[in-house]
C-alpha cells in the first residue's frame, strides 16, 4: 500500500500532467500568432534569418535572392534570408523596412523618398511617404496612415529583373571567382511627374548582405532640362550611440560605398559618395543641437549638372550598401572583401608578373624566356623603359606586335606603363584650377583635364595600341583623380560643376572598354567596380631605397595591413631587382646569385603572402642556383594556389620583437588553411601557435602538416583554435598546412 506522503506526490504529478494539454495549446497559438503577424507584413523581425549554426561566411551554398509581393498586404519585399528590403507602394511607394536577418537589427528607423533631383534648380523627391509622428523609431502601425507628398514624382508601378553585367568581363586568365554576374535577385520602381520618368533599380546577391541601388532619369518632355545635382540614396538610419553634448560618429554596422570612387588605394579614402548629415526630422534625438550625422546620402560631392535632352536619359552611379553582422574587425573585413570578390571579380585575377626595364626587343625577349622557364605569367614594360603607349609609329607598334606574338608562344601575357594625370601637357589641355583660373594647383600638381582635346587623343591612341597590337596589360599609372576644372573652352565638358562627373564618365568608359577586351589593370587607385584588377598592396616608394634588410619586415607590415579590405590578389608589392629611387647596392639585390638570401626572402614572404610583386630589373635570375631558387617559390605558389588566393585571417602583425604571419582560409577546398609565419630575430624561436581555425570550416579536428611533412590530427579547442608547435629558424620563415 502507498503511504500518504506518495498518494499527494501521485497526486501533484497527476495535476501537472493534466496542465500539459493546457500549456502546449498555450503555446501553439502564440507561435500560430507569431506567423501569421509575420505574413502578414506586421513584423520586421529576424523570422526570415538563418539558423545559429549557418554562417554566411562558412556556407557554399546559399538560398536564392528573391523579389516577392506580399499578397494583401501592399508591400514587396527582396530578401536573400541575410538582408531584406522592404516597400509599401500605396499611396506612394517608400521603403519602411530594412533589416539585418542575421542580427535581427533594423538598419532603418524611418521613411524618406527613394531619391531627391534638383531640375533647372528645383527639388523634387522621387516617391516617399510623409506623416510619421516619430523618427526613433518606425512602428508597422502607422504605415497605414502615411500619405503620398503631392509634389513628389508618384510610383506607377514595379517589375522583377534578373541581374545582369553592368560591364563585360572577357576572361583570358585564371581568376579565384569566376561567377559573372553574380546570381541575385532585381526590382525596378518606375516613377512619373513634371515632364520626367524616372526609374529606381535595387539589386540584391545570393549569399552577401549587400544591396545595390542606381537610378535612371529620362527626360519625356518637349525641352531639355538640366540635371543639376541628385541624391540616389536616402536613408534614415538607426542611432548605434548618443551625447548630449557632442554629434555621435555615423552609425558603423552599414557600410556604403560607389562605383564613384577615386584618389585612394583603399575603400574608405577612395570613399566620394557616402555623405552622413544630421536628420532635420529626428527631434527627439539626445543630441542638445540635434546635429547626429544620422541620415545617409548617396550622392557626387559636386554636379553632375549636365543636360538630357528631349528622350534622352541619365543613369547615376552604382550605390552598395553592405551590412555588418559584428563590430569585430576581421569578420567586418571578411565581408567587406567578399562585397569585392562578388562585384569585382576580375580583381581575382592574380597573374606573377615581371616589370623588365628596358623596351628593346633583345631585353624583352630574354624577360620573356626567363618568366616562361620561372613559370611567370606576365611582362610589363615598366616606367623609365623606354616604352612609349602614345607612338603611333606603324614600325614601332609592328614591333610590338611581333613582341606579343613571342610572347603568346611562350604562354606570357605582354603589356606596359603609361601615366596619365600628375604630368603637365599644355596650359590648354591641363586643370584648370578654379581659385586661380590658370593651371597648377591639382591634386597632382599639374594634371590634363580628361575633358580636352589632348584627352581624347590620348584614350584613342591607347585604344589603337591595344588594338593593333595585343598587348594584354596596362599599368595606367596616375589614373583620374577627381580634379575639377574650371575651363569653358574644353570640349569633354562644359564648366566647373559637370567637370568631375564627366571626366568621371571618360576613365569609367576606358576601363569598361578594356575589362571587355580581356586586358588586366594595373591602376594605382581603387577603381575596381569600374574594371581594374590591382592597386598598390600600400607602401611608401621610397622605402625600396631603404636597406634590403630594413624592406623585408616593412613590406610584411605593408601586406598585414593593407589585407584588412583588399585580398591577396587585390594588391601589388614591390622587389627592387635594381636600384630605385636611390640607396645603391645597399638596397638592391643585383647582382642576385651576390645577395640570394635577400631574394628568397622577398620571394618566400610574397608568394607566401598570395600577394604578386612587380619585380622590376633586366632579369629573373643570373645564374642556375638564383633559376633554382625562382622556381622553387614560383612552384609552392602553383602547388598552393587556391589557398594562398583565398582570404586570409591575421595573426601577429610584424614587429620586429617576435613571430608574425598571416592565416589563408578556404572552406570549401581540400587546403582548408594555410598558415605562412615569419622569424624576424637574429636567433631561432620555437612558438607554440593558437591557430584560429573557424573561418577553415573545420569545427572538431584539424589535420595539419609543416611544409611537406608528416599530416598529424589536432583537435581544436571549443573557440575553434589549434595549437601546434613550431621552429622557425633565425630570419627565416615556415608554414603550416590544414586540411
Amino acid at each position: 500500500m502507498p503511504t500518504a506522503r506518495e498518494r499527494a506526490r501521485r497526486a501533484l504529478a497527476y495535476r501537472h500532467l493534466r496542465r500539459v494539454p493546457v500549456l502546449w495549446f498555450v503555446v501553439t497559438r502564440f507561435l500560430l500568432a507569431l506567423i501569421a503577424l509575420t505574413a502578414s507584413g506586421l513584423a520586421y523581425g529576424p523570422a526570415s534569418g538563418p539558423n545559429s549554426g549557418d554562417d554566411w561566411l562558412l556556407s557554399q551554398t546559399h538560398p536564392a535572392s528573391v523579389a516577392t509581393e506580399r499578397t494583401g498586404s501592399n508591400e514587396v519585399e527582396l530578401s536573400n534570408s541575410l538582408i531584406r528590403r522592404v516597400w509599401r507602394l500605396k499611396p506612394d511607394c517608400a521603403t519602411v523596412a530594412f533589416d539585418n536577418l542575421v542580427t535581427g537589427a533594423s538598419i532603418i528607423r524611418g521613411v524618406k523618398p527613394e531619391a531627391m533631383l534638383t531640375i533647372d534648380g528645383n527639388e523634387l523627391a522621387v516617391g516617399g511617404l510623409a506623416g510619421q509622428p516619430e523618427y526613433a523609431y518606425l512602428k508597422p502601425a502607422w504605415l497605414d496612415t502615411l500619405k503620398a507628398d503631392a509634389s513628389a514624382l508618384h510610383c506607377t508601378g514595379f517589375e522583377r529583373v534578373p541581374v545582369k553585367p553592368r560591364i563585360t568581363w572577357k576572361r583570358v586568365r585564371y581568376a579565384a571567382n569566376e561567377q559573372w554576374p553574380p546570381k541575385g535577385a532585381g526590382l525596378v520602381f518606375h516613377y512619373a511627374g513634371s515632364g520626367l520618368q524616372v526609374d529606381v533599380h535595387y539589386e540584391i546577391y545570393d549569399g552577401l548582405p549587400a544591396i545595390a541601388k542606381w537610378i535612371v532619369v529620362r527626360n519625356a518632355s518637349a525641352q531639355t532640362v538640366r540635371l543639376n545635382k541628385f541624391i540616389s540614396e536616402i536613408l534614415a538610419v538607426v542611432e548605434e550611440s548618443s551625447a548630449v553634448d557632442a554629434a555621435t560618429p555615423p552609425p558603423s554596422m552599414l557600410h556604403t560605398t560607389s562605383d564613384y570612387a577615386f584618389h585612394g588605394m583603399d575603400d574608405r579614402t577612395a570613399n566620394r559618395t557616402t555623405f552622413w548629415v544630421p536628420d532635420t526630422q529626428y527631434q527627439t534625438q539626445v543630441n542638445y543641437e540635434r546635429l547626429s550625422p544620422l541620415q545617409l546620402e548617396s550622392r557626387p560631392p559636386i554636379g553632375p549638372d549636365v543636360n538630357i535632352s528631349p528622350g534622352g536619359s541619365f543613369e547615376s552611379f552604382r550605390t552598395y550598401e553592405l551590412a555588418f553582422d559584428s563590430s569585430d574587425r576581421e569578420r567586418r573585413g571578411l565581408a567587406l572583401r567578399r562585397l569585392y570578390r562578388t562585384l569585382a571579380p576580375w580583381a581575382s585575377e592574380n597573374p606573377i608578373l615581371m616589370h623588365v626595364r628596358q623596351s628593346d626587343p633583345e631585353s624583352v625577349k630574354r624577360a620573356i624566356d626567363q618568366c616562361a622557364e620561372a613559370g611567370f605569367e606576365m611582362v610589363i614594360l615598366s616606367f623609365g623603359s623606354g616604352f612609349d603607349a602614345e607612338r603611333e609609329d606603324p614600325a614601332y607598334l609592328n614591333q610590338l606586335r611581333e613582341l606579343v606574338e613571342y610572347g603568346r608562344r611562350k604562354g606570357i601575357e605582354l603589356g606596359g606603363y603609361s601615366l596619365l594625370a600628375s604630368r603637365k601637357i599644355s596650359p590648354e589641355d591641363d586643370v584648370i584650377n578654379p581659385k586661380t583660373n590658370q593651371t597648377g594647383g591639382a591634386i597632382f600638381g599639374e594634371s590634363p583635364c580628361l575633358g580636352s582635346r589632348w584627352a581624347a587623343d590620348y584614350f584613342r591612341k591607347l585604344k589603337q595600341l591595344f588594338e593593333t597590337t595585343g598587348l594584354a596589360v596596362l599599368e595606367h599609372d596616375g589614373s583620374y583623380p577627381g580634379d575639377l576644372c574650371a575651363s569653358t573652352k574644353h570640349p569633354g565638358h562644359e564648366g566647373l560643376a559637370d567637370s568631375q562627373w564627366r571626366q568621371w564618365e571618360t576613365i569609367r568608359d576606358f576601363y569598361g572598354w578594356s575589362r571587355a577586351r580581356g586586358i588586366y589593370l594595373n591602376v594605382p587607385d581603387w577603381y575596381f567596380l569600374d574594371g581594374s584588377s590591382k592597386t598598390a598592396m600600400g607602401y611608401r616608394e621610397t622605402n625600396w631605397s631603404l636597406p634590403r634588410e630594413r624592406q623585408f619586415l616593412l613590406a610584411r607590415q605593408n601586406i598585414y595591413d593593407g589585407t584588412w579590405d583588399k585580398s591577396p590578389s587585390m594588391g601589388w608589392m614591390f622587389v627592387p631587382l635594381t636600384e630605385y629611387q636611390g640607396g645603391g647596392g645597399a638596397a638592391t639585390l643585383e647582382p642576385l646569385k651576390d645577395h640570394l638570401d635577400a631574394y628568397e626572402q622577398h620571394l618566400a614572404q610574397n608568394f607566401g603572402s598570395g600577394v604578386q610583386a612587380c619585380y622590376r630589373g633586366p632579369r629573373l635570375f643570373d645564374s642556375e642556383q638564383t633559376a633554382a631558387v625562382v622556381k622553387r617559390w614560383v612552384a609552392f605558389y602553383k602547388a598552393h594556389r587556391a589557398i594562398l588566393d583565398s582570404d586570409v585571417i591575421h595573426l601577429r602583425r610584424p614587429d620586429g620583437r617576435d613571430w608574425d604571419g598571416l592565416l589563408h582560409v578556404n572552406p570549401g577546398l581540400k587546403e582548408k588553411g594555410l598558415a605562412f609565419v615569419f622569424n624576424p630575430l637574429d636567433q631561432p624561436i620555437q612558438r607554440k601557435l593558437k591557430l584560429p581555425l573557424y573561418y577553415t570550416g573545420l569545427s572538431r579536428t584539424a589535420v595539419v602538416r609543416e611544409k611537406d611533412g608528416a599530416a598529424r590530427p589536432v583537435a581544436l579547442a571549443r573557440d575553434y583554435t589549434a595549437e601546434v608547435e613550431v621552429a622557425i629558424p633565425a630570419h627565416g620563415w615556415t608554414w603550416l598546412v590544414v586540411e
